[in-house]
């Protein structure tokens, strides 16, 4: 399965991807508010790797954008109904996340039947709230110390959406 934007391709994750997905996932940038610290070991995003590919068809859908047939970064929903994405630092601000999240948006309702997608977003990630709400998404609730990432306690602001 391949989706094709205007500037991007999304495709499934595969073996091949390592390197790229190391690349984006030692940021410290890229990682500041993802649920894992950044990966000091490249043994580390492959455990990643091998649990995102692991993942089932029924449980999840995730995809690798491409840019100019370069891995940028990743979105989709890992697990039915959440999504989640993480981009390199090198192509934010350019609205390759928004044009990435329509087409899985669009996969989640229409083929997968989802009567909802939802995110749980750091609530100092600004960018990410931005884009979810430009997308439609509104914050259903928020909950304290949600996440344990290093030694620091992170909290989750919770949002979905509807199915059109």
């Amino acid at each position: 399965m391949r989706l094709v934007t205007q500037r991007l391709v999304l495709r499934p994750p595969e073996p091949g991807d390592l390197d790229a997905l190391h690349a984006i996932l030692r940021d410290p940038r890229a990682t500041r508010y993802w649920s894992t610290p950044p990966h000091a070991a490249i043994e580390r995003t492959r455990e990643w790797l091998d649990t995102t590919l692991a993942t089932r068809p029924h449980e999840g859908e995730d995809f690798i954008v491409e840019l100019d047939g370069l891995a940028v970064g990743k979105v989709g929903l890992y697990r039915f109904p959440e999504i989640g994405f993480i981009f390199h630092p090198d192509v934010w601000g350019q609205g390759i996340a928004s044009e990435a999240l329509a087409p899985v948006l669009e996969r989640a309702f229409a083929v997968h039947g989802l009567a909802q997608v939802t995110a749980d977003v750091d609530p100092r990630n600004a960018a990410s709230l931005a884009l979810l709400n430009r997308h439609g998404f509104r914050e259903t609730h928020r909950a304290a110390r949600t996440w344990l990432i290093g030694e620091e306690w992170c909290d989750s602001v919770y949002l979905a959406l509807a199915r059109p």
